[in-house]
C-alpha cells in the first residue's frame, strides 16, 4: 500500500504522463498526468508560501473546476488537510465551520470575498485567498508563480489528508477526519471491484465538496491512471452527447431519473459506457428497471458515508440485484446488530449496521467524547443505518436509526412501508415518516409524490391494510410534488416532520 495519497497517484502514473489525458472540462481544455503533477506541485508550494504547514487545514469553497483537483492533491502535497465546504453554504454557516476547524487558510470565490473575509477573521483564520469557476484567482495566480518540481512532505499513513463535514441534517455537523490511508486504501479497493484501469474514461458531473465527486470519483481515477470528462454540472443532454467518448459515468439518483426523460436515451447512445454507478441516495426500484429496459444496463448501487467512503458495492460481474447495495468491499466487515443489546442478528433481521476496515476515518475532529460512542471496543463504527443482511449477503438498507418510528411500542421501518407505496400506480415516490401523536406516541405518515392518475389518500390506505400489518399503516397519506432534498440528493425526513408536526394535535 502506498504510504500517502499522492504516492498512490505517482505509482499509477502512466508511462509517458504528458501523453495522457486525465482531465478533460466541458469547455475542451485537457490536463495531461504530467500537467496533474507540476500543477499540484505548484499549489503545493504556494500554499507553503501562504504559511501552511503539516496538519493545517486548508479550507475551500469555490465552484468546481481543474484547479479545485489541483489544489486539493497540493494541499496533501504539502502535508495539510484539505477541508471542502458546500459551495450553497451561507456566510453564517461558514462561519461555524471556520471557527470550529481553524484553519490556516480560506479560499473562496472572488465574489464572496466581501462577505466572507470578515467571517474568516472572527474565525481566526490566519489567510484569506480566492478561486473562482474559470480556476483565476490569487490562489491560482500564486501557484503560477511557483516552483512546480515540488518535494512533497513526509506524512505517514495514519495522519490526516482531509477533514469532511456531516451534512448536519440534525444537530450540529461534525468534522469526520479522514487520513491518507483511509482514501487510497478506497481507492485501490473501488478501482479493483469496478474493473477501473488506464483506458477508462469517467463522465464525472459531481459536486466536488462531497465524498463522491472527490474522493470516489476523482481519487479512483488517479489510482487506476484512467482519465476523466469534469463537468462544472449535470447537463442531461451534454451527458448523453459525450456517452460515446466515455466508458463509465457515477452519478446520484437524480442524474438517471433526469437522464429517462430523454428521448435520445438508447442502447445505441449508451453502448460504449461499460459501467453505471449510482449513490449517495437510495436508488428506486423502477429507476433501475427503466434504465435497464431504456440501455440495456444495469445500475451498480453501492453503500457508503462521510465517515466511512464506501462499504459495500454491488456486484461488478454478477447479479446487481435493484434495492440492494450489494456485498461488503473487500478488506471491509460489516454485520447488523440489535441497536439496544449489541448482539449479532441472523440473515433477514433488521438492527444497526455497523463496519470496519482501513477504510473508517479516525474520528470526529474536536469530539473524543462523540468519537467513543461512535465507535465500540472491537473497533466496528456505528453507522446509523438501519439494515439488514440477507441470506447471499447483500446489504439492504432500510432506513436511518433517527428515521425509526415507534407506534404504540412497536418499530415501523420506514423503507418497508415505502417500498409497498412506491409499487402502487402513479406514485413517483414516498416518505414515511414518524409525527407526534398523543395516542401512539408518532403517527406512521407518508408524504407521496404522485402523478394525476395516482390512487387518493383513501385509496392507497385500503390497499396498504392488506400488504401490511395494521400498525405499520401510515395514518395519513399527504401528497407533495416534491420531497426536499440536500445537494446530493438525500431526501431530508428532518424538513418533513418540521412541517408537518401539528398534523396530530388535537
Amino acid at each position: 500500500m502506498s504510504q500517502t495519497l499522492f504516492d498512490l497517484v505517482r505509482a499509477n502514473l502512466p508511462a509517458d504522463p504528458a501523453a495522457k489525458t486525465v482531465i478533460e472540462t466541458g469547455e475542451g481544455t485537457r490536463y495531461s498526468y504530467a500537467d496533474l503533477v507540476a500543477r499540484s506541485g505548484a499549489y503545493a508550494a504556494a500554499l507553503v508560501g501562504l504559511g501552511v504547514g503539516p496538519g493545517d487545514r486548508v479550507a475551500v469553497q469555490v465552484e468546481k473546476s481543474a484547479e479545485v483537483v489541483f489544489l486539493y492533491l497540493g494541499a496533501v502535497r504539502a502535508g495539510a488537510v484539505f477541508l471542502p465546504l458546500n459551495t450553497a453554504y451561507t456566510a453564517a454557516e461558514v462561519a461555524y465551520f471556520l471557527a470550529d476547524a481553524e484553519p490556516a487558510l480560506f479560499v473562496c470565490d472572488p465574489a464572496r470575498r466581501e462577505s466572507l473575509e470578515p467571517v474568516a477573521t472572527a474565525a481566526g483564520v490566519g489567510r484569506v485567498t480566492t478561486l473562482d469557476a474559470s480556476g483565476r484567482g490569487a490562489i491560482a495566480e500564486a501557484a503560477d508563480a511557483a516552483d512546480p518540481d515540488f518535494a512533497d512532505v513526509a506524512r505517514d499513513p495514519d495522519d490526516l489528508a482531509a477533514i469532511l463535514y456531516t451534512s448536519g441534517t440534525t444537530g450540529r455537523s461534525k468534522g469526520a477526519m479522514l487520513t491518507h490511508a483511509n482514501l487510497a486504501s478506497n481507492a485501490v479497493t473501488l478501482a479493483q471491484t469496478w474493473r477501473f484501469d488506464a483506458d477508462d474514461v469517467l463522465i464525472h458531473a459531481l459536486p466536488v465538496f462531497h465524498t463522491h465527486g472527490l474522493f470516489v470519483a476523482t481519487n479512483v481515477v488517479l489510482a487506476s491512471g484512467a482519465g476523466m470528462i469534469f463537468l462544472s454540472k449535470f447537463d442531461a443532454k451534454q451527458i448523453l452527447a459525450l456517452m460515446p467518448r466515455a466508458t463509465t459515468m457515477m452519478g446520484v439518483p437524480t442524474f438517471y431519473t433526469r437522464l429517462l426523460k430523454e428521448p435520445g436515451l438508447t442502447p445505441e447512445a449508451t453502448a460504449a459506457i461499460r459501467l453505471f454507478v449510482s449513490g449517495s441516495a437510495p436508488l428506486l426500484a423502477e429507476t433501475h428497471r427503466d434504465w435497464q429496459a431504456r440501455t440495456g444496463h444495469a445500475i451498480l448501487e453501492r453503500y457508503g458515508m462521510t465517515e466511512t467512503n464506501m462499504n459495500t458495492s454491488n456486484p461488478y460481474e454478477g447479479d446487481r440485484i435493484a434495492g440492494t447495495v450489494g456485498l461488503p468491499l473487500d478488506g471491509v466487515a460489516v454485520r447488523v446488530v440489535d441497536p439496544e443489546t449489541g448482539a449479532h442478528l441472523p440473515a433477514d433481521a433488521v438492527g444497526m449496521i455497523e463496519v470496519k476496515g482501513a477504510n473508517v476515518f479516525k474520528g470526529y475532529w474536536r469530539m473524543p467524547e462523540k468519537t467513543a460512542t461512535e465507535f465500540k471496543t472491537d473497533g466496528f463504527f456505528i453507522t446509523g443505518d438501519l439494515g439488514k443482511i440477507d441470506a447471499r449477503g447483500y446489504v439492504h438498507i432500510v432506513g436511518r436509526g433517527k428515521d425509526l418510528i415507534i407506534t404504540g411500542g412497536y418499530n415501523v421501518y420506514p423503507k418497508e412501508v415505502e417500498n409497498e407505496i412506491d409499487a402502487l400506480p402513479g406514485v413517483v415516490e414516498s416518505a414515511v415518516i414518524g409525527l407526534p401523536h398523543a395516542d401512539f406516541g408518532e403517527g406512521v405518515t407518508a408524504v407521496v409524490v404522485a402523478r394525476p392518475d395516482a390512487p387518493g389518500e383513501a385509496e392507497i390506505l385500503r390497499t396498504l391494510e392488506g400488504r401490511l400489518a395494521r400498525f405499520k399503516c401510515p395514518k395519513r397519506i399527504l401528497f407533495a410534488d416534491e420531497l426536499p432534498r440536500n445537494a446530493m440528493g438525500k431526501v431530508q425526513k428532518n424538513l418533513l416532520r418540521d412541517t408537518h408536526a401539528g398534523l396530530y394535535r388535537g
